[in-house]
């Protein structure tokens, strides 16, 4: 590997016109690859390594990360430790338990990894090896793995500082001092509204004595904390209940001073009162090396995020500021660093469908400089790390032609940049037959250009007709990565099976400029569904799709899109669809789901004052239209999407319309399907689904109705 120059100081403006626009790869990848011979089936899904998580040692010769592998017997992914030399790429595998470990981070000298793990030991009932998560440390060689913390009910969160003396971590603890406490402890099996508050504690355990002291009781849920170097200081986002609902509007940014013991809360006007919408969330605490600047995200559904920094200065009332950002930019992710001691901070953000890192000076009471790309080309930057000297990055990054892995990138800017790959973490995929991947734009129906993701069969020749899915993402405030991805929601696996696959970026998706997000409030169930039939038409048009074999398929957002176009039969008849955890009714998810904030957002208010809207929204009045045989999925505990919307849709079609369906709810699950069973199960049902009535010949779907029961 090329050892990357040193650059004390990033000078921001100038960079971004060294770097080339399409760096290469090396490294870990550039061993002759084998013949593509493999045809990509739904059990191959299960063979993926997800990578994530990368740290650099401190002196940049490994990178630790962290590798989840599905487990049948388990019924899951588990994640495990890796070490990777930067110089010779040798790989080494550092835990082998069913236990979940994570969050890697170096002790300053190298000596020692610290992890956070679940370990469970046959017949133990007591902590470290009781399942419970506790800090662990191990020696990067893969020895002396032996526990750091010994906590009754585990920790949540730990950081070391950064001299390596102490441990900060996070427990929580039933609080029975509210009104009607007594009664709610007496009837504990029951359900309250407000619930049994358990309420965190930051701690500090001396890893020279070996003592613990409870520095932090603030009363309040801790969602994420972060000490500064000095350690005079920890940030923490806290909001007041367990609840999901709390995050939105209600959470703050509070900051304990270790001098004093006084906590100080963050004025929050620049994202509440003066934001387009007082209900954001808050998340990705960063502390600069110096411990003056403070820098965190606030995400808005429908609206793009922002990063906001606070900085403090002795004495004064800390200054918060917003960071300017491109308009195409929009901040993705929940990592946040900053360069080396500097004054320069490093962020992933997503612009037409790839994620990069980028760097922006935050000087304290200094004009911000221009935005600097430091992963310039078509790539997918999942999250970074930046070496301890600030001359390069550590990424865990996808493109068309791979899942993620751990590649190397100096920052310097200079003509001998590339990509460094250090590991091939899914060698199965060099030999499987890749879909052809490419991005494709159209006109919607109001001459906005919207773009899509195109997958077609990996033997795909043009001037043949496909039946095509058309799958859609969720949020609706995400996007689809232009990257190689293989997921239960149908990218990679229906173009092996000879489908074309479009993945549309309506309009309220990132990366395409604020107008285009926020275009979409008050307009649901209108112009993005105009976006996407459109792509659909313009597909047929352009000979790529065949207008008699279409399906769709969604989940969350998408799924309440599948609802939504499935209405439309004038404009396109699709012959079969998917709908995940889709909402049905509008003023219904404001009443059921964990974050309403979301539906007051779109809807610019509440059923009470909205209900045209609302009403023009819901797929629920428009339900008689469809024709299209649809299958339903949802989780039995979905709090996002509650299965009441699925079972209505489920009602409706089947003992109303006389249309075919099925209803498929996923024992246990919630709004994403996480265990082995549900995944496949999921892929299964929609493959059948689609074979028998896009595919299938003489399928026809009026002909296939089962009739009311």
């Amino acid at each position: 590997m090329m050892k990357p120059t040193r650059l004390a100081t990033l000078t921001c403006i100038g960079l971004l016109a060294t770097l080339p626009a399409l760096a290469q790869h090396s490294g870990g990848g550039d061993a002759a690859s084998p013949q593509r011979t493999h045809t990509i089936v739904a059990e191959d899904y299960f063979s993926l390594d997800n990578v994530a998580e990368c740290r650099f040692s401190p002196d940049g010769s490994m990178i630790a990360y962290a590798s989840a592998r599905w487990d049948k017997d388990l019924d899951r992914r588990n994640t495990d430790l890796w070490v990777v030399e930067t110089a010779s790429k040798e790989v080494r595998r550092l835990t082998f338990d069913p236990a979940g470990d994570g969050s890697p981070q170096w002790s300053p000298d190298g000596r020692w990894l610290y992890l956070s793990s679940g370990r469970k030991r046959a017949g133990e009932d007591k902590p470290p090896y009781d399942g419970k998560t506790q800090v662990w440390r191990i020696r990067p060689d893969g020895t002396g793995l032996m526990p750091v913390t010994r906590v009754a009910k585990g920790i949540e969160a730990f950081q070391l500082s950064a001299d390596g003396r102490a441990v900060y971590y996070q427990t929580s603890e039933e609080d029975t001092g509210q009104e009607w406490g007594d009664l709610k402890k007496k009837y504990g099996k029951l359900e309250y509204g407000h619930g049994i508050e358990d309420f965190s504690q930051i701690w500090k355990l001396n890893l020279a004595d070996w003592r613990e002291e409870k520095l932090i009781d603030p009363k309040r849920v801790i969602v994420e904390f972060a000490v500064t170097d000095d350690q005079r200081r920890v940030a923490m986002i806290t909001h007041p209940t367990g609840e999901l609902i709390t995050y939105e509007g209600r959470s703050t940014v509070d900051v304990y001073d270790a001098a004093t013991k006084q906590i100080t809360t963050l004025p929050d006007g620049l994202w509440r009162e003066e934001a387009p919408s007082p209900y954001g969330w808050i998340l990705g605490l960063a502390w600069s090396g110096d411990g003056r600047s403070l820098a965190f995200r606030v995400d808005f559904d429908g609206y793009p995020g922002e990063i906001f920094v606070a900085h403090f200065s002795s004495g004064d009332e800390p200054t918060t500021v917003k960071l300017i950002r491109h308009d195409e930019m929009t901040p993705s992710g929940g990592h946040l660093q900053w360069l080396s001691k500097s004054h320069d901070l490093c962020f992933t953000a997503e612009s037409r469908a790839r994620d990069r890192v980028y760097a922006q000076r935050m000087v304290p009471g200094a004009a911000q400089s221009k935005p600097v790309v430091l992963t310039p080309g078509d790539v997918c930057v999942n999250t970074f790390d930046v070496s301890r000297g600030g001359d390069a990055l550590a990424i865990v990054m996808a493109d068309v032609t791979h899942p993620p892995d751990v590649f190397t990138v100096p920052i310097a800017g200079r003509g001998d940049f590339r990509y460094d790959r250090l590991t091939n973490a899914n060698p199965q995929v060099d030999t499987w037959k890749l879909p052809q991947i490419s991005l494709v734009q159209w006109k919607s129906t109001d001459g906005t250009e919207v773009e899509g993701i195109l997958e077609l069969p990996p033997d795909y020749q043009p001037g043949t007709a496909l039946p095509m899915v058309v799958e859609l993402h969720g949020g609706p405030t995400a996007s689809t990565r232009y990257e190689l991805r293989f997921w239960i929601y149908g990218r990679t696996l229906m173009a092996s099976r000879g489908y074309a696959l479009l993945s549309p970026n309506y309009r309220g998706s990132t990366g395409y400029g604020d107008k285009f997000l926020t275009d979409l409030i008050g307009r649901e169930n209108d112009i993005e569904v105009e976006d996407i039939i459109t792509g659909v038409e313009v597909m047929i048009e352009r000979g790529i799709a065949d207008k008699d074999r279409l399906a769709v398929m969604g989940w969350s957002n998408g799924g309440y899109l599948t609802n939504c176009l499935i209405t439309r039969p004038e404009r396109i008849a699709f012959k079969a669809a998917s709908s995940g955890a889709g909402v049905f009714d509008m003023a219904m998810q404001w009443l059921a789901e964990d974050t309403p904030g979301h539906v007051v957002n779109y809807q610019k208010g509440f059923p009470w004052n909205q209900t045209e809207l609302m009403r023009r929204s819901s797929p629920l009045y428009n339900v008689d239209k469809v024709r299209t045989p649809t299958l339903i999925h949802v989780g039995e505990k979905d709090e996002r999407c509650p299965p009441e919307h699925s079972r209505g849709l489920y009602r409706a079609l089947h003992h109303y319309l006389n249309v075919p369906c099925e209803l498929v709810v996923y024992p246990g699950a919630g709004h994403g399907l996480t265990t082995y069973e549900h995944r496949k199960a999921k892929m299964e049902w929609d493959q059948a689904w689609f074979d028998k009535y896009v595919t299938e010949p003489g399928a026809k779907p009026e002909e296939a109705a089962t009739g009311p029961s």
